[in-house]
């Protein structure tokens, strides 16, 4: 199976970019490919700067380690140095919200508090591309807004990929969209154009 099939975009500096479709359209293997997860068959990809990848649940994060050992260690892995982590420990943990558990190995972290350390770790490493899958989801409602938040503070200085079904926050932070079906791209435009279009495709007309 083909997961995408010519699908072909370029972003510059500072550009948000929102994608959208149903389940198993192809969204998350554009992230993972741009981000060096996986590879692809055929074609190429150019990302210049940093990556901060926020793409599966607990990717990155080891469930032994505590909350503390992973943010070294999945600092480490999105290619912070130890003295820039150090820096930014503090400001991690209190975005995070799990000071009270930061010695206490995250196999007994709550889905949320996974979450809530892997989009800090990420979003604080100083990324040049943020890519953020819907993740997010699983966090509550607050950190979620925390974290909408957050992505739009990096209007116009990151360059943002965002994956979402919900279609509110990504007309909100990206400045275009695209709409894949079955690994291609049917339209590519700016957010309501695009996101008015998936609605209208996705619709069951009358029977």
């Amino acid at each position: 199976v083909n997961a995408l099939k010519n699908v072909s975009f370029t972003l510059k500096k500072g550009e948000s970019l929102g994608i959208i479709g149903k389940n198993g359209a192809g969204k998350s293997t554009i992230l993972k490919l741009i981000s060096k997860i996986t590879y692809p068959n055929s074609g190429k990809i150019t990302a210049y700067g940093r990556i901060g990848a926020f793409i599966e649940l607990g990717a990155g994060l080891h469930p032994e380690l505590t909350g503390r050992e992973n943010i070294y260690l999945y600092g480490a892995i999105l290619g912070m140095k130890k003295r820039e982590i150090e820096e930014k420990f503090d400001v991690i943990v209190d975005f995070a919200e799990i000071r009270k558990f930061l010695d206490v190995p995250i196999k007994k972290y709550s889905s949320g508090m996974y979450s809530r350390l892997g989009f800090s770790v990420c979003a604080f490493c100083d990324p040049d591309i943020l890519l953020v899958d819907e993740v997010l989801a699983v966090g509550d409602i607050n950190f979620q807004k925390k974290c909408l938040n957050k992505m739009h503070s990096f209007a116009g200085e990151k360059t943002i990929i965002f994956i979402s079904h919900n279609l509110d926050s990504v007309k909100s932070i990206c400045s275009k969209v695209i709409f894949i079906e079955k690994g291609e791209i049917k339209k590519t435009g700016k957010p309501k154009t695009v996101i008015d279009y998936y609605i209208k495709y996705s619709t069951p007309g009358p029977s």
